[in-house]
């Protein structure tokens, strides 16, 4: 990326993205490929934060409903990913099964499926006999699924450095470890100070800070109520390939997945972490729990070994769903963040969608349930 040092900062650009994350650096790209001037500011390395530190799911299943246009616009971006960008990002399409575990929530799952066939999302029933006879790794404890034959999982520790690298390929200027530290409006548009003091000034401000997101919205006179969330994720070795296809749980305790190497991945529950010293970590306790849960679900892996367990810091909205859209107070801001832990596969439509706003006022991709004045 970008050396400050033998590059120094433009007193004035046209548009400043707040955030490397993959929205931030996919709404860079696109703008940019526009033929909009554009700098991404990153208070350490594109993909660093929750970006770079979740499970990989790129998952419509289980959506709200508020959530599905953006999910569907990103899922087309996922199937163009190397063209895009140059890489898959590891992408596969190996399909997203949510298994139940009561008869109550194979009825949760049916309805779910209903919804969702209504937007036009294909979802299957899966019964019990017949999930054993396709995956007859797992055990009796699952009931029932549903499935999304669309779905699957990426690599999220390259995803948003490649987007990055795209971006700055296509005129932006990218620079890491440069935190923003200061916000305030000037002359019609933004001053943006460096926590080294340096500072620029735009035209047109876009916030995708994650978990910082509203601690930068309320230096201009917006308060949104986010917390913080930070899941709980642990890695094996390689093992032969036995899991074929993105499992998540009803409940949410459990998720899991083999990836093409043959480590398998599994999340549920929470770690610990503290925004503001920029640092999180698993407890050994969740990961115990973790591991039993998915060994109730598939009892064949008991036995492998443990390499490296991780947590991260993502922004969390009390209806977890993104604050995302133009802002209703302060003209040329425009927000993406607090993505509630399920934003790795929105991320390239989000910023597909951020740059739909930010060139032309309004985007074809229905975003009227999570727009930022249902907070203020």
């Amino acid at each position: 990326m970008i050396d400050s040092v033998k590059n120094p900062l433009p007193s004035r650009v046209e548009i400043v993205v707040m955030g490397g994350g993959t929205a931030g650096c996919s709404a860079a790209l696109h703008l940019a490929q526009a033929g909009r001037k554009v700098v991404l500011f990153e208070q350490r390395l594109c993909g660093g934060m929750a970006s770079g530190q979740n499970y990989g799911g790129v998952r419509q299943q289980g959506r709200l409903e508020v959530e599905l246009p953006l999910s569907f616009r990103s899922r087309e971006l996922w199937d163009k990913m190397e063209k895009i960008v140059g890489n898959d990002c590891g992408f596969r399409r190996t399909g997203h099964l949510k298994l139940a575990r009561t008869p109550e929530q194979i009825a949760s799952l049916e309805e779910w499926a209903v919804m969702a066939r209504r937007h036009g999302l294909t979802v299957t029933m899966v019964t019990g006999n017949e999930l054993r006879t396709q995956h007859p790794y797992l055990s009796e404890e699952a009931c029932g699924a549903s499935f999304c034959p669309t779905d699957g999982s990426a690599n999220p520790r390259v995803t948003a450095p490649q987007w990055a690298r795209a971006a700055e390929k296509a005129g932006a200027d990218v620079r890491e470890y440069c935190p923003v530290r200061a916000l305030e409006r000037e002359g019609g548009g933004f001053r943006v100070t460096l926590a080294d003091g340096r500072s620029t000034c735009c035209d047109v401000l876009v916030n995708t800070a994650g978990a910082w997101g509203a601690g930068l919205a309320a230096q201009l006179g917006e308060s949104y109520p986010e917390g913080t969330l930070h899941p709980n994720m642990n890695v094996s070795e390689p093992m032969a390939p036995v899991i074929s296809a993105n499992f998540g749980v009803c409940g949410g305790d459990i998720y899991f997945r083999q990836t093409g190497r043959g480590n398998i991945i599994f999340g549920g529950g929470r770690g610990v972490g503290d925004r503001d010293r920029l640092w999180s970590r698993p407890l050994a306790e969740v990961n115990l729990r973790q591991a039993r849960a998915m060994l109730r679900l598939v009892p064949g892996l008991a036995g492998i070994n443990l390499i490296r367990s991780w947590s991260g810091i993502d922004g969390m909205m009390p209806d977890e769903s993104p604050v995302f859209g133009a802002s209703p107070t302060v003209p040329g801001l425009f927000h993406a963040f607090g993505f509630s832990g399920h934003g790795f596969q929105l991320g390239p439509g989000a910023g597909a969608v951020l740059c739909d706003l930010v060139i032309r006022g309004e985007t074809p991709t229905d975003i009227s349930g999570l727009l930022p004045k249902r907070f203020l």
